[in-house]
């Protein structure tokens, strides 16, 4: 990969993990630092009704999943601009063949070509 197409990648990279870096942040001031009393919206002292305990609980777990996806996309971003600085940005690590570029506008931090992802998702299929 040339660098003029390193670099709007890096720019790509850097400006996505800034935009999912603000998501987590906003997940984690939320629902997920809230007590269950100030989640409910309950100010007295009496307890909490089940399905409001329920429904409380459900959302901080919905919470919890969406930030640890979207950690994992900061992981995935965090080693493609690795691999930029290295010189190897582009190059599938299943079949080490380059990554077609329609693939990294798309994933910019695609880890394997398209055929390698295929398959490897067909060997993991449950049945």
């Amino acid at each position: 990969m040339d660098k003029k197409d390193a670099g709007e990648f890096k720019k790509r990279l850097v400006d996505l993990r800034t935009k999912i870096s603000d998501e987590i942040r906003q997940i984690g001031g939320g629902t997920l630092k809230q007590s269950q009393r100030d989640a409910s919206g309950d100010l007295s002292a009496y307890t909490f009704h089940m399905a409001d305990v329920a429904s409380d609980s459900f959302e901080r777990e919905r919470s919890w999943d969406r930030a640890s996806v979207e950690q994992k996309v900061l992981f995935s971003i965090d080693d493609a601009l690795k691999k930029i600085d290295d010189g190897i940005y582009g190059q599938c690590e299943g079949c080490e063949k380059k990554i077609n570029k329609e693939r990294l506008k798309a994933i910019p931090y695609a880890k394997f070509c398209r055929s390698c992802k295929e398959g490897f998702e067909k060997s993991n299929k449950t049945i």
